[in-house]
């Protein structure tokens, strides 16, 4: 695959219009220290050659428009086009982030309006968009976390516990807010070891962090019981929100437990995950920390949808002005179009998509965990046949026709393929997946260098990856 520095140069048919500032007035407008020294390095090409290198590579990437995408825990999903036109409504697009609130009424409407689905929806009563991510949206809630215990005077409580089983994000969001991080190991069946926990719970103790269901797709059956446990200690319960899509509109973190809980809109509600985006990471949080979330809020005072700053002890401002609104518009448009009923229609596929392809495969690769999972689950790649590992095994599904399932994650599984196919997969899909599967293990032990020389048919063999990692090359070289 060819650079656009490698396609034929100097055919430039480019018309464009005579300048309307005169060349020796650049360094004047300027400043003789913003001029380039050298001219750009623009390359020339002709338009059908430009337009056909870029065809070329859209042509090799893969996506969700293209099949299925299995990345486990990142809920790579088909997601509806009627939301990505609503989003590029001109009403949407062409407004000004420093509107005055009196001319932004329908976005502010309907920020206010999404804030109160995702309220019901996480069942805790109050909702801030601002966060940009997933992680962002972690992070808000750890500084949320440490703001309340410092008011309290509890200075002393700089302790996260965190399972082995949680997102990988999580730690890190909890490190940048100045907490250390305890790991709670996880019991025979993927769940908390619940006397590793007592033994971690004192006074230094903020809270826990839960991934729900967590990464080996299996939910916590005595969450009830780890969220007292934590209370009772003394401490707060947050609750990843990433996997949403395995139980909304059938159960809701606050009645679990949660005092804090982010969303994934751009996972769980229309945004493409990945490349696609970007994010968006809500958060909502308990009653008795509501005062803490960022400002601005959105107030409706005599029909009038405001800015409120007016927040004391809130830890300040999470984003610039008010997060990544297109997202939200995206959000909005599809809970409206699903309803309640759609919302359990969404948890039931993937459950049920999930869960279809676990009892398929359990029989040809080895299932840590042999038990019902939610919206992904993990097999193992060892032993599969003697030198076949599990990056053997993602590189030949690519010679099939599939992008590979995440691999080498969550690290409490050997050889680990965490496989989602979401539940905008049908059963057609579902079963040409389990076929191709089944296939690289017969080849596995059949012709192994098969494996492991694939991809065989991909725009890109496979690299070396230890010299990429001891050596890599970040820049394409300029010079000539």
């Amino acid at each position: 695959m060819r650079t656009i520095f490698e396609e034929p140069q100097g055919r430039s048919e480019g018309i464009l219009p005579s300048l309307d500032v005169p060349e020796e007035g650049a360094s004047r407008l300027l400043g003789e220290g913003l001029l380039r020294s050298v001219p750009a390095r623009i390359p020339e090409l002709s338009e059908p050659t430009l337009a056909r290198h870029y065809a070329r590579l859209a042509r090799a990437n893969y996506g969700v428009d293209d099949g299925m995408y299995p990345l486990g825990s990142c809920t790579m999903k088909y997601n509806p086009k009627i939301d990505e036109d609503l989003a590029r409504l001109p009403g949407f697009t062409g407004l000004h982030p420093l509107a005055d609130p009196e001319l932004a009424q329908g976005a502010l409407r309907l920020i206010y309006e999404l804030s109160r689905l995702l309220a019901g929806i996480a069942g805790l009563p109050a909702v801030s968009l601002q966060p940009a991510a997933g992680a962002h949206g972690e992070l808000t809630g750890m500084f949320i976390i440490k703001r309340h215990f410092e008011e309290r005077g509890e200075g002393e409580r700089r302790r996260i516990l965190l399972p082995d089983s949680a997102h990988g994000t999580n730690p890190a969001s909890a490190a940048t807010a100045g907490f250390s991080v305890t790991e709670i190991p996880s019991d025979g069946e993927g769940m908390v070891d619940l006397a590793a926990l007592k033994d971690a719970l004192d006074h230094t103790v903020a809270g826990i962090m839960l991934t729900v269901p967590n990464t080996l797709g299996i939910f916590e059956e005595r969450i009830i019981e780890i969220t007292e446990l934590v209370h009772r200690s003394g401490g707060l319960c947050y609750f990843d929100g990433a996997n949403l899509n395995a139980f909304i509109g059938r159960a809701r973190p606050g009645d679990m437990g949660a005092d804090l809980f982010h969303f994934n809109l751009h996972k769980t509600l229309a945004t493409p995950h990945g490349g696609g985006g970007p994010g968006s990471g809500p958060i909502a949080v308990s009653s008795g920390l509501a005062d803490y979330l960022p400002v601005p809020r959105i107030a409706l005072e005599d029909g009038l949808y405001t800015l409120d700053w007016d927040f004391p002890r809130s830890i300040g401002s999470m984003h610039s002005f008010y997060g990544n609104f297109l997202v939200a518009v995206k959000a909005y448009a599809y809970l409206l179009q699903l309803g309640d009923e759609g919302l359990r229609e969404v948890s039931g596929n993937a459950v049920l998509n999930a869960n279809y392809l676990q009892e398929r495969l359990k029989g040809t690769f080895m299932l840590p965990y042999d038990r019902l999972c939610k919206h992904e689950f993990v097999l193992s790649g060892k032993g599969i046949a003697d030198g076949i590992t599990t990056l053997d095994i993602a590189k030949r599904l690519i010679d099939y026709g599939f992008h590979p399932p995440t691999v080498y994650f969550p690290l409490i599984v050997r050889e680990a393929m965490m496989i989602e196919p979401t539940e905008t997969e049908g059963k057609e899909t579902l079963d040409r997946f389990i076929e191709a599967m089944e296939k690289i293990a017969a080849e596995a032990k059949e012709d192994p260098q098969l494996l492991h020389e694939a991809p065989h048919g991909g725009p890109v063999r496979r690299l070396d990856q230890t010299r990429a990692a001891r050596d890599p090359v970040l820049t394409f070289p300029f010079s000539d």
